[in-house]
């Protein structure tokens, strides 16, 4: 296997009110607002021309996950690897690839039927400088814009098939959570890209998306700014056992959780070993009551 998937390019999320996402992703965490109109918000957090695309709908969501694969070699490479497991494959319309600002696009369901995963190349870069309205510097770049976790109903055989035998990821380690492992990917240095876990007793699909920054005292002022605009907190700050980052977590206008940190650790693919840990936390990251 040559092609792999490189990094996590962009999401696509749905949200009821577009206001609240500027509030709360650019007033309070930093991105900046690359375009707004009636139905549709774009939010950067680098060179590129957006990492979050908001659209308005009736409810709040994750629509779809879109990860770079670094050129039409490797798109076609893997496509094909796809349609022999058995997934449709469908290739972006010039529609959808001008909507993701890309070269080329294409799209194929989950194994849950939850959530659209895009395999792209050529992500539109922009000479216009990110300026975040609260001075943060996201560690994004080749490292993609941060790490999705999915909750999963139907177990986890199908998604490691996905993610590591047929996408390139590789396991980073696991966790031992409620019933289940969960399982920590990676495709590049960042610790994990992707992770997953088998929990029924949650909504199936995106929980959280996390997003990190390089200063640690912006994270301790941003900690107080979103508790102090009463948005609901989903996870006190801590520090996570298998990444080493410390973050808090916190409800977003979509529904899902927002992971916001700082200090990441990176892999070695060549000195790493994977681990099972029996905790996610070092310390902190208590969830409220009633939460």
């Amino acid at each position: 296997m040559h092609a792999k998937v490189k990094a996590l390019g962009y999401a696509v999320i749905t949200a009821t009110n577009l206001d609240e996402w500027v509030e709360f992703g650019s007033g309070l965490l930093g991105l900046q607002v690359a375009h707004r109109d009636d139905d549709r918000l774009l939010l950067r957090m680098d060179h590129y021309a957006y990492r979050l695309d908001v659209r308005r709908a009736d409810e709040g969501g994750a629509l779809a996950l879109g990860w770079d694969v670094g050129g039409p070699e490797a798109l076609a490479e893997l496509t094909a690897r796809l349609t022999e497991a058995g997934y449709a494959v469908e290739q972006g319309t010039p529609e959808l690839i001008e909507e993701r600002k890309v070269v080329d696009v294409v799209r194929f369901r989950d194994p849950e039927d939850i959530i659209d995963h895009e395999l792209f190349w050529g992500l539109k870069s922009t000479t216009e400088k990110f300026v975040s309205p609260i001075g943060a510097r996201f560690v994004a770049g080749d490292l993609g814009f941060g790490h999705a976790f999915q909750a999963l109903h139907q177990g986890n055989d199908a998604y490691n098939r996905l993610f590591r035998e047929i996408l390139g990821f590789r396991l980073s380690d696991h966790i031992e959570m409620p019933g289940d492992l969960g399982t920590f990917l990676h495709c590049n240095p960042r610790h994990h890209s992707f992770a997953f876990a088998n929990a029924p007793h949650r909504k199936a699909g995106i929980g959280h998306f996390m997003f990190e920054i390089d200063d640690l005292d912006l994270l301790g002022r941003q900690w107080d700014a979103v508790q102090d605009a009463g948005v609901t907190i989903l996870s006190t700050l801590g520090k996570h056992t298998n990444d080493e980052m410390i973050s808090f977590y916190v409800r977003s206008p979509s529904g899902f959780g927002i992971e916001f940190g700082v200090g990441g650790i990176l892999i070695d693919d060549e000195s790493w070993l994977p681990v099972r840990y029996d905790s996610a936390h070092y310390w902190g990251h208590k969830r409220p009551e009633g939460v």
